[in-house]
């Protein structure tokens, strides 16, 4: 790739952008070392409020970047990446922030539910089936990108180096 080449395709996401990708990184993995193990152990009321104010945060915070991310930063993809790539990469993102909303929705709806007495039966089962679903959802997509990142560390195409603060190529 020549120097012009490297220039053009050398799009830096903004300090604030990378703050919000490495601490929702922190934050998740945060979220999945501490997660609850059975509903049982919500009888602890101080760790229901805390797992409360968890899923607000993490909410709040998911949209915050969402809206961040639409309104000032652009993609780092090169313009030469073929079109079905440039609508996987926004796919992945999209579902990304998806499965990451329905985690903290839905681990509000098992608070609430739980705080109401709610402890057994069809709609906490469901509320917890989506939770566990898209989890699930997340922890794949997750993976999917982390491989995309590290293809586009391979291709050298400065999509690893727009947000990956250490191992530059």
């Amino acid at each position: 790739m020549s120097k012009a080449e490297e220039s053009k395709n050398n799009k830096n996401y903004s300090p604030f952008a990378k703050c919000l990708h490495w601490g929702f990184v922190a934050l998740f993995l945060y979220g999945v070392i501490k997660q609850v193990d059975n509903l049982s152990q919500l009888e602890d009321r101080a760790l229901l409020v805390f797992e409360m104010v968890f899923a607000a945060l993490f909410f709040v915070l998911l949209v915050v970047r969402f809206v961040y991310m639409k309104k000032t930063q652009i993609s780092s993809l090169p313009e030469d990446t073929p079109h079905w790539q440039q609508l996987a990469a926004q796919g992945l993102h999209y579902g990304m922030y998806a499965s990451l909303t329905l985690i903290a929705i839905s681990g509000m709806g098992i608070g609430v539910l739980f705080s109401q007495g709610l402890k057994e039966g069809l709609l906490i089962q469901g509320v917890v089936a989506i939770h566990e679903v898209s989890v699930t959802s997340a922890y794949l997509l997750v993976a999917i990108h982390i491989a995309a990142a590290i293809y586009h560390r391979l291709l050298k195409d400065g999509v690893w180096r727009s947000m990956v603060p250490v191992w530059k190529d």
